[in-house]
């Protein structure tokens, strides 16, 4: 499977963590925890995969940024 950069921030607004796959229009999950966001986008990014009804864009490279808290 190609590999997908995913971003993970906390979302205080939704009081938990939000994991998305920039490559695939509207790809993202909800977890308590990092590790609960990632889990569950990578079972959204499984579905999305499979049930695609257009050409699936090829992973893209982008660098990481960072926001420091205040």
């Amino acid at each position: 499977m190609n590999r997908y950069p995913i971003n993970i921030f906390y979302s205080v607004e939704d009081g938990g963590f939000i994991a998305e796959i920039p490559d695939l229009d509207a790809c993202t999950a909800f977890g308590r925890s990092p590790e609960a966001a990632l889990a569950a986008v990578n079972k959204a990014m499984t579905a999305w995969l499979a049930t695609a009804r257009r050409p699936i864009p090829r992973p893209r490279y982008r660098p990481a940024t960072y926001q420091a808290a205040r």
